[in-house]
């Protein structure tokens, strides 16, 4: 959600902006935008649509200058138009802005009472204003820290400066920012990814904190301006992950990575030789844990969701799962026995960073299960347990969501087996089924030919329903986010036991229902709720294991997962859900990798 990049070079930096810029194209964005000083001149170019359409513009009208800031935005304040994208600029000073500032309306009243005029209907025109007000009397530091005394909100700052034309400031408070460095070049940006292209060496700004960047040095500051040093980081490399190869889009390459992914993360936590889970430094004994509470947000609270069927399962451990904007405003009753869980794939997502910034302002142990290792959620949490997915480019989850079942699969294991909860023999049997999953995964990708005949039901279909119980419950909550955020049809996730409570007035003749039954101890109830389906028209895709033999005519497909232990069941009837909204979105000619709307990693509230 919105994307910054800020570089400081001995040369002209427009290439490299651009080029930083399609590289976050997939957080999400409506329009974009560039910012350089050369010869005392702001030069601001911007436009709606994609980071090609900027480039085309500065083709015909190049921008110089060794000095630069870009951004994509992603509408919050004002329609998605060439006035409203980023950079805002003024005489003195342009500004990149990713966040929202909360009292906006108050700051622009004044500042118009003080005789300035607003071009755009954003709350980032704020800053702008702000900050030329405050150069008139103070330097570009100072003016910066007397801005940011004004504002209210989660947000981060990519700042030039007209009269000082060789630095950029950056600033944090809530949304993450990483500035990078090179030889004669250091660069600022809101991840590391937008930077990995140019260098492997980055810090992280804490929230509050500043940092002023020149070619060749860059200072830190906290929220009192007193200066700082930073821990650089070196980034791991990633030169085939985020490459197409054979593949149209980034989505069905993730999609047909999970075998790989799930291996790659297997080996890095189960112990071949000895047969156990090499899972450690835990930061609450789980002999002694009272409750085990799950956050996040999206696909990543349908993960804590199903992580509760599996430690109630194996465990005598209380849960509780919630989502993350939710739990932040409750009036939650921490508890220091509990261990508080929180899943995100980009380790940035804001709901979520909330949330563990409450939990340790009460003082209770975190633990994050994520994907980007260096993010904020990682840095901020007592215990880490990485996914192993590799760069997630598509914005719908596929391979991260895979990857955090499997995290916290394998950390419910560890717990029950530490706390006596399942014997030895249990717990080598379920260790050895894990290890199948990869090649079990593999299978279930060979679905993908009758889901495409399947997901013509859904072009002229008003909207579709997915039906599950038990874990599988979760699954079809994912499966109608997944084929919402993609081919943009409604779609709902019910538990099949509550059809005849409201959700069956929905069934009319022609509506795509797909219905999740492995054989588990839920089958033949669910298979009860679905015959209510197809009594009423609805056109049903039945996905089960091979364990099964549901004989009905009226079923008009029936897709046969491989057969694996119930619990192990998510992994892999979530891949042709995953297939069947990435084959709708193809045949409505939707973007796959970059849905309407939708940001990879959503950074304001």
């Amino acid at each position: 959600m919105c994307g910054i990049i800020g570089i400081a070079s001995n040369k002209s930096v427009t290439s490299n902006i651009i080029n930083s810029l399609k590289r976050l194209e997939y957080r999400g964005y409506d329009s974009s935008g560039v910012a350089t000083i050369d010869d005392n001149t702001i030069n601001e170019k911007k436009c709606p649509g994609r980071v090609e359409e900027l480039e085309k513009l500065l083709f015909n009208s190049p921008s110089s200058g060794n000095v630069g800031i870009g951004h994509v935005r992603w509408a919050t304040h004002g329609l998605p138009n060439q006035i409203n994208a980023h950079p805002h600029s003024s005489e003195l000073v342009s500004v990149v802005h990713n966040g929202i500032i909360e009292n906006s309306e108050n700051l622009k009243q004044n500042l118009e009472k003080d005789g300035y005029k607003f071009k755009s209907q954003t709350d980032t025109e704020v800053i702008t204003l702000l900050l030329t007000k405050f150069l008139k009397k103070f330097s570009p530091l100072d003016a910066v820290y007397k801005t940011l005394e004004k504002l209210t909100g989660s947000f981060a700052l990519g700042i030039l400066f007209r009269e000082h034309q060789n630095i950029i400031i950056g600033a944090r408070r809530g949304s993450p920012l990483a500035v990078g460095y090179s030889n004669n070049e250091n660069y600022l940006g809101s991840d590391s990814y937008a930077l990995k292209s140019m260098t492997n060496k980055i810090s992280y700004l804490d929230d509050g904190d500043v940092c002023v960047l020149t070619k060749d040095h860059i200072e830190f500051y906290d929220s009192k301006k007193n200066k700082k040093n930073k821990k650089v980081l070196i980034l791991s490399e990633d030169k085939n992950e985020t490459k197409l190869g054979d593949f149209k889009n980034f989505m069905s390459k993730e999609i047909f990575e999970q075998p790989f992914t799930s291996s790659n993360c297997i080996n890095e936590y189960i112990d071949k030789i000895r047969n156990d889970i090499n899972i450690i430094d835990f930061p609450l004994n789980p002999k002694k844990l009272n409750k085990i509470v799950l956050i996040g947000c999206g696909t990543a609270y349908h993960s804590c969701l199903v992580a509760k069927y599996w430690l109630e399962e194996l465990t005598d451990l209380n849960v509780e799962a919630d989502i993350a904007s939710e739990f932040r405003y409750r009036n939650v009753k921490f508890n220091k026995s509990n261990l508080y869980v929180f899943i995100s794939q980009s380790g940035e997502t804001a709901d979520t960073a909330a949330a563990l910034e409450l939990c340790k302002k009460n003082n209770v142990k975190t633990c994050s299960i994520i994907n980007v290792v260096e993010s904020t959620i990682a840095r901020s949490s007592d215990w880490v347990l990485p996914i192993h997915a590799g760069p997630e480019i598509g914005v719908a989850s596929t391979k991260a969501f895979t990857g955090q079942l499997l995290v916290v699969y394998i950390l419910i294991l560890k717990i029950a087996e530490i706390r006596k909860n399942i014997n030895r023999k249990i717990f080598l049997e379920k260790i050895s089924n894990l290890k199948k999953l990869p090649d079990l995964l593999k299978k279930s990708l060979k679905s993908e030919d009758k889901i495409q005949i399947f997901a013509k039901d859904f072009i002229d279909a008003k909207g579709s329903m997915f039906l599950g119980r038990g874990s599988s419950f979760p699954i079809a909550l994912e499966g109608a986010l997944k084929l919402k955020e993609l081919s943009y049809l409604h779609a709902e996730g019910y538990p099949a036991g509550e059809m005849k409570h409201g959700p069956l007035a929905l069934i009319e003749d022609g509506l795509p229902v797909i219905v999740i039954a492995p054989k588990d101890k839920y089958f033949e109830k669910t298979i009860s709720n679905m015959q209510e389906v197809i009594a009423r028209g609805g056109k049903v895709l039945l996905i089960t294991d091979k364990k099964n033999e549901v004989i009905n005519e009226n079923i008009r497909f029936k897709l046969e997962m491989p057969y694996i232990e119930s619990l192990l069941n998510p992994f892999l009837t979530t891949i042709p859900l995953q297939l069947l909204a990435y084959h709708v979105a193809l045949l409505k000619k939707c973007d796959i990798d970059k849905p309407r709307n939708l940001a990879k990693s959503v950074t304001v509230e």
